[in-house]
């Protein structure tokens, strides 16, 4: 087998990992994947795992790095080969990109992949779920966003769009949930905290593929600040991979005994959160993930045309 990336993730728990001059071998209960060791040029390892020391010879041999990631997608740490240098080419390509030619189509995807949400909410409500004027702003605001020429605007009409659209969610959902609109922690209804375990895997799930580019997280183009390039890059997919799931739990699959919410805070019980971790794993598409971190790094290195995928 092959790797779709120069990348390989390795995701989750108890797999066992290693390794001949030849191949790359991880090994998962039943489940055993060899990969040709040369193809592997980044290997990155998230959770907890075995990994034997055959392995990481044979990979430094082979010029590979090795990253160790946290359960939750953050770098903790690297091994390189004995006088490896990082690709510093593609940072430096990034820190050098005018944001405006990346910020423009992640910002209108956003949207326009919440306005597919909507509609398809819409058609399955039996009740108008938009108030006055809403849809009309929104479908203004897509094409304003492919018209605007100034950061500034890009990015107040990409908060301005994602308010709306967590207002009218609330309108598709029980509303003895608790659910008005997207908060910050500390989250006081179940709703914002399935989102939260959503977006936190989502993320996890994209800055391994952003290290394994070589890319830097912080480096944004829409967004501003730590992780701020990872955020770029999932506002086009929460829609279709953790948004519709979420949706789907909080009105056929949660009951009053799922969370408990006090003055401070909402827990989500374990039975609830292990059910709707496995319905993420499946909804967020890694390999999506990975062919979307390709575009922007083609884009940065060799100007190759960037779209955004989302749907």
């Amino acid at each position: 087998m092959a790797a779709t990336e120069p990348w390989l993730p390795v995701f989750g728990y108890g797999g066992h990992i290693k390794a001949t001059t030849r191949e790359l071998i991880i090994a998962r209960g039943s489940d055993t994947r060899r990969y040709p060791i040369q193809a592997v040029k980044h290997l990155l390892i998230v959770g907890g795992h075995t990994l034997h020391t055959s392995a990481v010879t044979n990979l430094l041999k082979a010029g590979a790095a090795i990253t160790i990631f946290d359960i939750d997608g953050t770098p903790v740490g690297y091994l390189y080969p004995y006088g490896y240098r990082p690709d510093e080419s593609v940072r430096l390509a990034q820190e050098r990109a005018g944001p405006h030619r990346f910020a423009q189509p992640l910002a209108r995807a956003s949207l326009q992949s919440r306005l597919l949400l909507l509609e398809e909410l819409y058609d399955h409500a039996g009740h108008d779920i938009f108030y006055a004027g809403e849809l009309d702003f929104l479908h203004q605001a897509r094409e304003e966003l492919s018209a605007s020429v100034t950061m500034e605007n890009l990015r107040r009409l990409s908060r301005l769009t994602t308010d709306m659209y967590y207002e009218i969610l609330s309108r598709t959902l029980p509303p003895e949930l608790g659910f008005r609109r997207r908060t910050s922690r500390p989250y006081l209804d179940p709703v914002n905290a399935m989102f939260a375990l959503g977006y936190a895997m989502i993320y996890g799930n994209c800055c391994v593929s952003v290290v394994g580019a070589h890319l830097d997280p912080d480096l944004g183009m829409l967004h501003e600040g730590a992780g701020s390039f990872v955020h770029d890059l999932i506002e086009p997919q929460k829609a279709s991979m953790v948004d519709r799931a979420v949706i789907r739990f909080a009105r056929e699959e949660i009951s009053s005994g799922d969370y408990e919410c006090g003055e401070k805070r909402c827990y989500l019980g374990g039975d609830l959160s292990s059910r709707l971790a496995a319905a993420l794993r499946d909804s967020i598409d890694q390999a999506r993930i990975d062919a979307q971190v390709r575009i922007v790094r083609d884009a940065l290195l060799a100007n190759a045309e960037f779209h955004v995928l989302y749907w």
